[in-house]
């Protein structure tokens, strides 16, 4: 068979593993999902082999081993600086916990292993010379755009329930339609998704909300009322959800995963601590969660920000600056990026200037927070627009602690005080004072400023 879509080694290696077997007197396929992504024209990442060859004959053949699965057939061949799992025909039954199979039983026949498989796109496989064998017609199918079960849907199902969810995420990361005998039998069988592990599910929404088509996507989880019936909690109704993908329509624009959630939340109205709650419920790793909280922070800070500064005092524009800088140092300005990328993307599926901030007890947007002034030049409410607030992350003096020209041991001996929570109070105020370029980062002054300041508390 002749590749377009997969790198030139990973290809002949596996042209080599499919040689052996056949040469061993097997029958050998490239199967699934590197079939399915090379008649798309999709980049191959990787390529599954299945084969009428018993585990242990597989084994024997191959010098360079990993017994991944043998239970199920799956044996992981290392050729050429690659790994390929190479899966015996088999035929599986007893699906009592609705996601794996409590029977396999190895067949001779690869159309046998083909009817197990979950929708026609993927149970397609080709041998070495180009000859695909297609029972359930997958090549139709991606043709016509189309996600389908194979066989009976409410059966795929029940065998799996993670299906459901695999379902709408191939519809979403390849804009396809569903099926509506497939579609139906999801509806039927949506309740079964509550055995199915909270990491699992986390893992197809991620694919989800961080693919290609996110907004298509959300729409199907929305209509299918997947997510309520997980193990993880999910406060949204039907109504939150649809109201958030409109809020959320900028999503694909957004490279950085971690952006892409904190809009999602950001147009749910979460806070920040809500957010972390739930992610963490979900089993998100620890930095991911801890990354997308920090951008919600950000916003929470501005938001805090613009409550505090009366728009039209002359002073509004310094004091705005200040907080936000605050911010910047608080949170990191990976962070405060992150939040005014995300507010960029929310003003666009806004369709106006503002920069949009959520009020949490509606999940809603209110406009103008961060905006750039509609009132005209010279205006008393003029706010400031992402593009000033950019500017201010630019002019900073210094961005950590690490970077002030004093230390925690000189600012004791020279105030005469025990270390205590006031000194990582008053390295933060001289921190902030330094970077908003009120006093120069200099031991001298950053000492006689500390003394000022503690004057100030006594």
């Amino acid at each position: 068979m002749k590749w377009t879509m997969a790198p030139s080694g990973m290809a002949e290696a596996a042209g080599v593993v499919i040689a052996a077997l056949l040469a061993d007197g097997h029958e050998a396929f490239f199967v699934g999902g590197c079939l399915r992504d090379e008649l798309l024209g999709r980049p191959v990442h990787d390529m599954d082999l299945t084969t009428s060859a018993l585990p242990e004959e597989v084994i024997a053949l191959f010098p360079r081993c990993v017994p991944t699965g043998l239970a199920h057939g799956t044996v992981t061949v290392l050729q050429g600086g690659h790994s390929f799992e190479v899966t015996t025909y088999r035929t599986e039954s007893g699906y009592a916990d609705h996601r794996r199979p409590e029977h396999v039983s190895f067949v001779r026949d690869v159309k046998e292993d083909l009817r197990r498989r979950d929708f026609t796109i993927n149970a397609i496989c080709c041998g070495q010379d180009g000859v695909m064998i297609d029972p359930f017609h997958g090549a139709r199918d991606l043709q016509l755009r189309l996600i389908r079960c194979v066989g009976k849907a409410e059966e795929r199902f029940d065998e799996d329930a993670l299906r459901m969810l695999r379902c709408v995420r191939f519809a979403s990361v390849l804009d396809f339609a569903i099926a509506k005998n497939t579609w139906r039998g999801l509806l039927r069988q949506r309740d079964k998704l509550a055995h199915i592990a909270v990491e699992r599910m986390r893992s197809e929404i991620e694919r989800i909300v961080e693919g290609p088509h996110p907004q298509r996507g959300l729409g199907l989880l929305l209509r299918s009322g997947l997510l309520p019936r997980g193990k993880a909690p999910f406060p949204w109704t039907g109504r939150d959800l649809a109201a958030a993908a409109a809020r959320s329509a900028g999503l694909a624009d957004l490279q950085d995963a971690r952006l892409r959630w904190a809009l999602l939340l950001h147009a749910l109205g979460s806070s920040a601590d809500t957010a972390g709650e739930l992610l963490r419920a979900w089993k998100f790793p620890g930095a991911a969660l801890s990354g997308i909280a920090a951008v919600l922070r950000v916003r929470e800070a501005w938001d805090a920000a613009l409550a505090a500064e009366a728009p039209e005092d002359p002073g509004a524009s310094a004091g705005l600056r200040r907080r936000w800088i605050a911010a910047v140092l608080a949170h990191g300005r990976s962070a405060a990026e992150g939040w005014l990328t995300v507010a960029e993307a929310a003003e666009r599926a806004a369709g106006c200037s503002a920069t949009a901030t959520p009020t949490p007890e509606r999940g809603a947007f209110s406009l103008g927070a961060a905006a750039a002034s509609t009132s005209g030049p010279g205006s008393k409410a003029s706010l400031p627009g992402i593009a000033q607030m950019r500017s201010w992350t630019a002019e900073m003096r210094l961005q950590s602690l690490g970077e002030l020209a004093v230390s925690g041991h000189e600012l004791t001996a020279v105030l005469d005080k025990r270390p205590g929570p006031w000194l990582g109070v008053l390295l933060n105020r001289l921190l902030l004072a330094a970077a908003a370029g009120e006093i120069a980062n200099d031991n001298q002054l950053l000492l006689q400023e500390a003394q000022r300041m503690d004057r100030d508390e006594e």
